[in-house]
């Protein structure tokens, strides 16, 4: 169930339409910043691959960060060698102005960026994009860190490399294993929302989209790489290690406080298959008391240690306070999300603010046990204190699982989603404006063999010749038939 009511401004994920013959679907941007040297070879690498791999029209685009050396000449050159390439000059410096810049102006479905030191092996390439020509996907990064992964670099890169990582887990719960891997890819329809939510112009660029997509719920598929340290690298380590970490600091912030209009790049309602009512599939009042059961276990385990602790340092009293405050917050984040499913950082902080208000009743009971206890007895025993405080937890819990359903998260009231899925038209060809005559021929094979697969044949073949003595594509479609309920000998 998600409560969060904003429709979102993305579409559904569909699988990319085939597009007319010569419009790219593929725009691989290469920033370069004086790489005269590395720039050719780079490109025509890149080129050869893709004309023997790719099966899709593509694009290389030269996104030159204000060279100057040769770099400029270099690019022209290019560009007029090779039909595929264009080439796109920027007075600014700033490898993530560069993407924003060349990606915000590309009319190609699917935008992806590699360093011209191609440390990525290229092989990697279209495994990258296929999840988002497929629609599976909205982002795809290249990761030197998963298991996979075979890289060869010196010790200092992994152990930054590494570090920064958990940075980003420790500070921002980032999922993703590698932010900084010069090898990702988005579709278009999503960085068109994306980019303007982006303030880093350079090295940071990378993680703070990451995080932002992240966060928002979108799909990023992560791709293990063959990667090979450039011993030539231009990038200035400590400066950059700086720069990220202030971007850090700035993202943080930002989502702590709720500054980011996520629900901006939501998908629709009913595009999550967590989102639709499905039979069989435990949901509403019984899983939401399964979860909160689990949570609320762990919660009171992580309350009773924060309480041992805090004793050790003040009173009973300021031990509860404490350790009730924190163990809440954390409570009301899981509760937020596995036992409510709500998603993104909407209405974060005032779930959190309502999660308080629950934290207010719960305190006042444990509190008001431990008056009654210690009124009782003068020096009760720490047992007996622990035994009086999960008592009164378990009261405490009840009252939070009902005011976490009936007002923290209450259900939505919504109708149902019927998702309808319309098969796209068949593309007509591009290369000839003759039209000509279409026979339908259809194939029903009678079942000789109940166990064998048996298909259905819808063959479209168009017949007659075009001027130029070639002949006209024919479309094959194989349909799984399915033996009717009916049928004797039903293996089923």
């Amino acid at each position: 169930m998600r409560t969060d009511s904003s429709p979102g401004n993305l579409p559904a994920r569909e699988h990319l339409p085939a597009g007319a013959a010569g419009a790219p679907v593929l725009d691989v941007v290469i920033p370069v910043y004086n790489e005269e040297k590395d720039l050719q070879p780079c490109v025509l690498r890149l080129h050869e691959h893709l004309k023997r791999t790719f099966p899709y029209a593509f694009r290389i685009t030269i996104a030159d960060n204000a060279s100057t050396d040769t770099t400029p000449q270099v690019a022209s050159r290019l560009e007029a060698e090779i039909a595929e390439v264009s080439n796109f000059r920027l007075e600014q410096k700033g490898r993530g102005r560069a993407l924003r810049t060349v990606w915000s102006a590309s009319d190609a479905p699917i935008l992806a960026y590699m360093d011209v030191d191609l440390s990525t092996d290229l092989n990697a390439l279209l495994p990258l994009v296929a999840p988002l020509i497929s629609g599976h996907s909205d982002l795809a990064i290249g990761s030197r860190l998963a298991r996979s992964s075979r890289v060869v670099r010196g010790p200092k890169r992994e152990f930054i490399s590494r570090s920064y990582n958990l940075i980003l887990r420790g500070s921002l719960q980032a999922r993703f294993s590698d932010a900084q891997c010069g090898f990702k890819a988005i579709r278009r329809d999503v960085a068109q929302v994306l980019l303007p939510m982006v303030e880093d112009t350079g090295w940071f660029f990378d993680t703070e989209m990451l995080v932002i997509a992240e966060r928002a719920g979108l799909r990023i598929h992560e791709v293990p790489v063959d990667w090979v340290d450039d011993p030539d690298s231009t990038v200035h380590i400590v400066k950059t290690a700086t720069e990220d970490l202030k971007g850090v600091w700035r993202v943080g912030k930002a989502l702590a406080t709720g500054s980011l209009p996520l629900d901006r790049i939501t998908r629709p309602f009913g595009d999550d298959p967590r989102d639709r009512e499905i039979q069989d599939v435990p949901k509403g009042l019984a899983r939401q008391l399964v979860g909160f059961c689990v949570v609320g276990g762990l919660s009171t385990l992580f309350y009773l240690l924060l309480y041992s602790v805090f004793r050790q340092f003040g009173g009973s009293q300021v031990a509860n306070a404490l350790a009730l405050l924190v163990s809440a917050v954390a409570n009301t984040a899981a509760n937020r999300r596995l036992t409510f499913g709500v998603r993104g950082g909407g209405s974060a902080v005032k779930h959190q603010a309502q999660g308080l208000v629950v934290f207010g009743i719960g305190l006042a009971l444990t509190s008001g046990s431990l008056a009654a206890l210690n009124a009782a007895s003068s020096d009760p025993a720490h047992s007996t204190e622990l035994a009086v405080l999960v008592a009164a937890n378990l009261a405490a819990t009840v009252l939070r699982f009902l005011l976490f359903r009936a007002w923290v998260f209450p259900e939505r009231r919504e109708s149902t989603v019927v998702a309808s899925h319309q098969p796209a038209p068949a593309p007509s060809s591009p290369t000839h404006s003759t039209q000509y005559p279409t026979r339908q021929l259809h194939y029903a094979p009678l079942p000789q063999r109940p166990t064998a697969p048996q298909y259905s044949y819808d063959t479209q073949i168009r017949a007659g010749e075009a001027a130029d003595q070639t002949w006209r594509d024919a479309t094959v479609q194989l349909q799984p038939v399915r033996p009717s309920d009916n049928t004797p000998g039903d293996p089923r």
